[in-house]
């Protein structure tokens, strides 16, 4: 059995943080013991709690926060951990700290393509790790450019719990967005940060409006450039058009209403939304950046335009609304390639790179 502290303190709910508990409960229904790190009373200490895991509270103040470090070492200690999955940056520094000295392994897990810092956090936290667990080949690859070495480097992608049933959401839910029956529905999912870049998304849906007036957008999530994005919607002249809804906690079931799924990332390590989309049989027109490709294979799984580029994804928009035989049919082989991406093999991929750093 292996026992695994996995650290998680950001705040908020996203990706990451539902991965995190995907694997630490498919370890546990494994016959491991899975703890969750995290800040008590948030998104994922409550769902871990909810979900019958144990949970550590933590709650540091930044990356070098040396009582949160020795906190986490007696949990170390106390628990008898093996190995400490450090699944954010700030993790990553306290739990190099927390384990100098000590025969427990450190993992960090890289969800993100953006080059590494070539400072000292950078060479303490990543000199200190046993293995890094890459979401995708790109992420591998600059990582390995920061200067970590090629064989402690393991690429496990994100995965998607093929197993629960999601509905889309009801016409009454819809009604509550602006959206009534037999509407195009465009959706995206993603927090309103740079690197997923939702001012192109703002603005292909302005250049689609032009060709499918009844369009209708969502974009479901939270971020400091709220703010920004609405008075671009505004500047557009797309209030009626285009609604930001704030993080939502049935964002699923919007997802699976949608005509269209989209991710307007600039930078992606590998888009792990897009895995729902798959799942949920919604056709996807999405960036080329960072790791997607892997994912989306253009004019097989979905339809794939440069980064920073509103028209370019707005035609791929458009195609998928218009020509709803195609949408299905790309939407229908991505289903069968979903598969591959179940949580189950990144639950027993990742405990293999466990086993393998152990020996």
């Amino acid at each position: 059995m292996l026992t695994v502290l996995h650290v998680d303190t950001e705040r908020g709910w996203r990706g990451g943080e539902r991965q995190v508990l995907w694997l630490a409960t498919g370890m546990r229904d494994r016959g491991h013991r899975a703890i969750i790190v995290a800040r008590r009373g948030d998104e994922l200490a409550r769902r871990a709690e909810g979900s019958q895991l144990e949970v550590i509270d933590a709650a540091p103040r930044g990356e070098l926060d040396l009582f949160a470090a020795r906190d986490l070492r007696r949990a170390i200690a106390h628990h008898r951990a093996q190995i400490v999955h450090a699944h954010t940056a700030h993790a990553a520094a306290i739990a190099a700290l927390a384990t100098l000295g000590t025969p427990t392994r450190v993992v960090i897990a890289r969800r993100v393509d953006f080059p590494l810092r070539r400072n000292l956090g950078t060479r303490l936290k990543y000199g200190r790790a046993d293995g890094v667990i890459a979401v995708s080949n790109a992420v591998a690859t600059i990582v390995a450019e920061a200067g970590v070495p090629r064989d402690r480097i393991h690429v496990v992608p994100d995965g998607v719990d093929l197993s629960r049933h999601v509905g889309p959401a009801s016409a009454e839910m819809l009604r509550s967005l602006g959206i009534v029956a037999d509407t195009p529905v465009v959706v995206q999912v993603a927090a309103l940060v740079a690197h997923k870049d939702p001012l192109t998304f703002v603005r292909a849906v302005a250049v689609v409006r032009e060709r499918v007036p009844r369009v209708r957008a969502l974009l479901v999530g939270e971020g400091p450039l709220r703010v920004a994005v609405q008075a671009e919607v505004t500047r557009l002249d797309l209030d009626r058009a285009l609604s930001l809804t704030g993080f939502r906690r049935d964002a699923d079931e919007i997802l699976a209403a949608a005509s269209v799924a989209t991710l307007s990332s600039v930078e992606e390590g590998m888009g792990s939304v897009l895995l729902d989309a798959m799942a949920f049989g919604v056709p996807i027109a999405a960036t080329r950046a960072g790791g997607i490709p892997e994912t989306v294979e253009h004019g097989e799984t979905g339809l794939l335009s440069p980064p920073g580029d509103p028209a370019a994804l707005a035609e791929n928009i458009v195609r998928l609304l218009s020509d709803r035989d195609f949408a299905a049919s790309l939407a229908a082989r991505a289903r069968t390639r979903v598969e591959e991406f179940s949580v189950g093999r990144m639950v027993e991929r990742t405990i293999e790179v466990y086993r393998s750093i152990l020996v």
